[in-house]
């Protein structure tokens, strides 16, 4: 609990920075730099893991898990793949209904194969777009937002139909300023009917996700052949029911393709779910490193202000000599001067955390990234600094509170 005499410690340190504005506000600038670069670094790095897992999910989509010949989580070692390549099979469309059939958790499983194309009309050319053979379920899977017309219609994949769904950069390149919808896109010498536009779902790491174009899966085959292997695209029946749903569609198709127990699946799988713990994972590496970095910083801030106070106590030795002559004792003494020192780099803390809000604020204006300081990082600041001033200033209050009192009496700075 605080007594008076801490409450008077404390009066004695705010005045005491008060009368010191100009090399106070300097002592502190290696505390202020140092609590804004923690804050800062935390924040960016919990904004880029929301961003990712955010543009995941929009790619995705919630609860939904991917099947497909060359496909897994995390990093795959050159050997891995080899093997996969080696071992894998193609998914054909029997597989898909067998999925479809057996998956108990699933509410819909759809399939996707996709070519790369490069596409021109008139003038104008667009390379590297992915063409994607799709079924009419796909806008459901992957939560797909069409921002022009619709997507494409079960009978439409029945039949099989030229109707195309675009990707925003593709709109944009061919029609830019009017509505596509209606008109037509040759794609491979063939004209498709545009019946949609899908929403812009922007860039990750430098990578446009709007470069491509959906089209029935039925005629997708008709103008690629069999060659490029179809993708098995399932949604779970709900959040509860999501891993549930991923080992029915694995146990279904290691028993159409009469796996036994032992033996390792010949497909891979990609899980949502494992894609957000990777994300997880790289960001807090990334954290790991960097955090200790930035409190250099702040160490750095930490030997300034023990130097500052070391001065102080030398400026003050007569006033400490006068206290202890009037009774004060060494742990008063001592208190005064951690609580002086603790007060000095919280104002630093606090200052720091205003500088971290502004960079955090320009940083969320100028870029995609998410940059949201909670609480967490507030009290973070708080306690850090503070500490960090409690152990700056040990070795001068214990000097100060080891000073004669005849000796000190006698020196007037």
């Amino acid at each position: 609990m605080f007594s008076s005499s801490h409450f008077e410690a404390f009066r004695i340190a705010i005045s005491s920075i008060l009368a010191h504005k100009l090399r106070s506000f300097l002592t502190l600038i290696g505390i202020i730099i140092g609590v804004a670069s923690v804050v800062v670094v935390g924040a960016s790095i919990s904004g880029l893991n929301s961003y990712v897992i955010e543009r995941v999910s929009k790619v995705l989509g919630a609860n939904h898990f991917m099947v497909a010949r060359m496909a897994g989580n995390g990093n795959i070692t050159e050997e891995q793949w080899e093997k996969m390549d080696r071992r894998n099979r193609r998914i054909d469309w029997l597989e898909v209904g067998f999925v479809d059939t057996h998956c108990e958790n699933c509410a819909e499983i759809g399939a996707q194969a996709n070519q790369r194309q490069d596409l021109k009309q008139g003038t104008q050319e667009l390379l590297g777009t992915q063409i994607a053979g799709v079924t009419a379920n796909m806008a459901v899977i992957e939560d797909k937002t069409i921002g022009e017309g619709r997507f494409l219609l079960p009978h439409e994949v029945e039949r099989p139909a030229l109707v195309v769904v675009l990707g925003w950069e593709v709109r944009e390149k061919f029609f830019p300023g009017s509505d596509a919808v209606g008109k037509t896109l040759k794609i491979r010498g063939i004209d498709f009917r545009i019946v949609g536009v899908e929403a812009s779902r922007g860039s990750m790491f430098g990578q446009s996700m709007d470069n491509h174009a959906y089209i029935p899966i039925t005629t997708f085959r008709r103008i690629y052949g069999m060659r490029p292997g179809l993708q098995i695209h399932g949604l779970a029946a709900g959040e509860e029911r999501f891993e549930n749903a991923i080992d029915d569609a694995r146990v279904a198709l290691r028993t159409k393709r009469k796996l036994k127990g032992n033996d390792e699946d010949n497909f891979g799988l990609v899980n949502v779910g494992e894609v957000k713990d990777d994300v997880n994972q790289f960001t807090g590496a990334i954290a790991m490193v960097v955090t200790p970095i930035t409190l250099i910083s702040l160490v750095v801030g930490g030997i300034v202000v023990m130097n500052i106070m070391l001065v102080s106590v030398n400026e003050r030795t007569f006033e400490i000599g006068l206290r202890k002559a009037l009774g004060a004792r060494r742990n008063e003494i001592l208190v005064q001067f951690l609580i002086e020192s603790a007060v000095l780099c919280a104002i630093g803390g606090v200052l720091g955390l205003l500088l971290a809000g502004t960079l955090s604020s320009v940083v969320r204006a100028t870029t995609p990234i998410p940059m949201t300081i909670t609480s967490g990082y507030i009290l973070l600041a708080l306690f850090v600094s503070s500490v960090v001033g409690i152990v700056a200033g040990i070795y001068p209050a214990w000097r100060a509170s080891r000073l004669d009192p005849v000796v000190a009496l006698t020196r007037t700075a």
